[in-house]
């Protein structure tokens, strides 16, 4: 099942929330119901990517990013992930989901998420990001544009930047054998 109910409700309650700059940070609260959980008792490790859709989505609706993107037609995409679990989530535990922009190269928007309890971090991720319209990528520039965002990226962690470099040389390699 997917989180129609959940993508609704972050959807609405987005509108009835303050603005986010671009490097704000969204917090949603949730809690693990029986469909969250597999066969182990403790919640899907898919399932905490779908619910970082949502933080996502509401950092997007709140940060000003969703009016440019729907006046040029363009479209979020997830490139890339880098996911740690560290701690797993049980049945009807709370937790909170924070989202932010982490920083941008040239290519590629990088998101921090963190899944959150009791002050500690239980999934922590960072997702390579890119928006596409109707002529293809559009440049994180051309986003900032939009925005009218002047300020620099803030610094990438180095383990990050060396992720996005692999990528970035991992689609360069043949694939013949």
């Amino acid at each position: 099942m997917n989180l129609w109910v959940r993508t609704f409700w972050v959807w609405i309650t987005s509108f009835l929330k303050p603005r986010l700059g671009l490097l704000g940070e969204s917090r949603l609260s949730g809690f693990v119901l029986p469909h969250d959980l597999d066969i182990y008792g403790h919640m899907n490790n898919g399932r905490y990517l779908t619910f970082m859709d949502l933080g996502r989505m509401d950092l997007i609706l709140r940060s000003g990013i969703a009016q440019p993107a729907s006046v040029y037609g363009w479209k979020p995409i997830v490139a890339g992930s880098w996911v740690r679990y560290r701690k797993p989530l049980k049945l009807l535990e709370r937790f909170e989901l924070r989202t932010r922009v982490a920083g941008w190269t040239d290519r590629w928007f990088v998101l921090e998420q963190q899944i959150v309890r009791k002050g500690r971090i239980y999934t922590q991720a960072y997702i390579q990001g890119v928006f596409v319209g109707p002529k293809g990528r559009v440049s994180c520039s051309r986003v900032l544009d939009a925005l009218a965002y002047e300020e620099k990226s803030p610094p990438l962690p180095a383990f990050v930047t060396d992720w996005l470099e692999m990528h970035v040389t991992s689609s360069r390699v043949s694939s013949g054998h």
